[in-house]
């Protein structure tokens, strides 16, 4: 998903102050050797007059202009950084310093956006998300077993919850593993508090911080973007820019589905919506309440056979886990 013109501007302009920082601290730098070091400047304007005349040659078609002008510049730097060391001051203290290296703070690095340009982008991103506040407390490093019922044996599973928990959460490890191979779907289902809306947030932090783009909505905020961007003409740009993001993100997450007001308007939308992504290659994660049997009540027969046969369908079991620590 990319970023919105503002939030590109934002970046960029973040970058233009950062340069001017660079600049402004190199030429407080420069002044304090000058002060300490009078000739320094002497022979800083002998390189730049140097330069300036071997460009003229070069020009004039002297080829050995530049070869010239290399050894002399050397020879000049090479007597800057014994006078610096003789002062003590680093051999590079009137170089530019950058924050990043790899950019020199201009965000791009051989054509591409450089890390430090992910790392500010990720800030919008987060952001856009909803689950920035959410993922910080729930994810794999904070998921823990000791809720699920390790006691009784499901016949359905042929094994305890907690058992089968620690082979979904191992499912869900494999989907971050191979998400940028195989644009994976999961549909998650069963009862309230059994840890479906967890295990999403899990897979949404590995995937933001690895650079992912994330939007995590509940069902009936969806379907109000869905809605807003159909009918208020108002705030139509805005609408339509979230409405891109929801088709566009690397992983959209809609939790509790079947909890909206469902109608003709919300079935179309929602195929239309998984249909896009499916189409574009990018991963949903949905969450419900709801069994398979009863979403196709719900929606139509095609948002269904999507679901059944694109969507690694995973129900979970078990007491609502919420109950069970307030128990302890």
């Amino acid at each position: 998903m990319a970023l919105s013109n503002s939030q590109y501007d934002a970046i960029m302009r973040a970058y233009g102050q950062q340069q001017f920082k660079n600049r402004h601290e190199q030429e407080e730098r420069i002044a304090e050797v000058y002060g300490r070091i009078p000739v320094m400047k002497e022979l800083d304007d002998s390189i730049s007059t140097k330069a300036v005349a071997s460009a003229r040659r070069l020009l004039e078609g002297d080829q050995e202009a530049l070869k010239e002008m290399r050894s002399e510049i050397a020879d000049l730097r090479e007597q800057k950084s014994v006078l610096l060391k003789s002062a003590g001051f680093p051999a590079d203290y009137m170089e530019m310093k950058y924050r990043c290296s790899n950019c020199k703070d201009t965000g791009y690095a051989e054509g591409r956006k450089c890390h430090c340009f992910r790392q500010s982008e990720m800030k919008y991103l987060y952001a856009q998300s909803n689950i920035e506040g959410i993922v910080a407390v729930e994810n794999f490093s904070t998921f823990s077993y000791k809720y699920f019922d390790d006691t009784r044996v499901l016949p359905v599973l042929n094994r305890t919850v907690k058992q089968y928990m620690g082979q979904v959460v191992e499912i869900c490890r494999n989907f971050v593993e191979r998400f940028s191979k195989d644009h994976g779907n999961l549909l998650f289902t069963g009862p309230t508090g059994v840890g479906k809306t967890f295990l999403t947030n899990c897979i949404a932090k590995e995937l933001m911080d690895q650079y992912y783009s994330v939007i995590y909505l509940s069902a009936n905020d969806l379907f109000e973007v869905f809605s807003k961007n159909r009918f208020d003409y108002q705030n139509e740009e805005d609408m339509r820019g979230m409405y891109q993001y929801i088709l566009d993100c690397d992983l959209l997450i809609i939790d509790d589905l079947g909890t909206e007001l469902n109608n003709s308007f919300t079935s179309s939308e929602l195929f239309y919506c998984i249909n896009e992504r499916l189409n574009s290659s990018k991963s949903t994660i949905i969450s419900t309440n709801h069994p398979m049997n009863e979403l196709r009540d719900r929606y139509t027969e095609r948002v269904t056979s999507r679901l059944i046969s694109r969507y690694t369908v995973i129900p979970l079991y078990g007491d609502d886990i919420r109950i069970r620590k307030k128990a302890k």
